[in-house]
């Protein structure tokens, strides 16, 4: 498989350690990563032509991934 870009542990490469933390111990922040890394997988294979999107839904997607982004932002600062 390919690398997939966006990771959480790329996006925030010194809160590792609290994401892992957090992944096991809060079910809400659990929740909030596997979205988004349900969502940046889906974006991943759209650009990859692996699974063809229509732009709009792939800015959709985008969006979503930020939204969630910015949530999980919250929790590590």
């Amino acid at each position: 498989m390919t690398h997939v870009p966006h990771e959480l542990a790329e996006e925030f490469p010194e809160a590792k350690e609290q994401i892992h933390t957090l992944t096991q111990s809060d079910v809400h922040f659990a929740k909030l990563a596997d979205e988004y890394h349900s969502l940046n997988r889906e974006i991943h294979r759209i650009e990859t032509n692996v699974a063809p999107a229509d732009e709009g839904y792939e800015k959709q997607l985008r969006r979503q991934r930020l939204a969630i982004k910015d949530q999980i932002n919250t929790y590590l600062a």
